[in-house]
């Protein structure tokens, strides 16, 4: 990967991200999936952040973000959560419905870990080969 620059500094920060669904209930298909991955990519693009990749199964997901240090990590993990869940409970919201009895789709916690340790490819491979649902 790439370092990029700042006015005065050069980094390479890429983050592996986990959210699981509220419960660990089983509500996510392959359109919530496609949908969840227009949305994150949005959020990186407005917080100079990139989604390097995007895969899921059937009750969490896996981001790998090429973290842009003018970022505050909980507040870019807010962002991620909130927004997708907002938009994801409005259109799908009949679906959602038989799983939840409020508006909820995320659990409050996730997972964070800096890829530094592992080469990129081999998190991009793992994340690739998550079994994606096949509803």
């Amino acid at each position: 990967m790439v370092s990029r620059k700042a006015s005065h500094s050069v980094f390479s920060v890429h983050l592996h991200f986990v959210f699981v669904t509220k419960y660990r209930r089983k509500t996510i298909t392959t359109q919530i999936l496609e949908r969840l991955q227009e949305i994150f990519a949005n959020i990186c693009i407005k917080t100079k952040c990139r989604l390097i990749e995007f895969s899921g199964e059937i009750d969490h997901v896996h981001l790998l973000i090429d973290f842009h240090q003018d970022n505050n990590l909980s507040v870019l993990v807010g962002s991620l959560k909130s927004a997708s869940s907002r938009i994801i409970q409005k259109k799908f919201s009949e679906h959602l419905s038989t799983f939840y009895g409020k508006t909820v789709f995320w659990s409050s916690s996730y997972y964070v870990a800096s890829t530094g340790g592992a080469p990129i490819e081999k998190i991009k491979q793992y994340i690739q080969a998550q079994e994606v649902p096949n509803e």
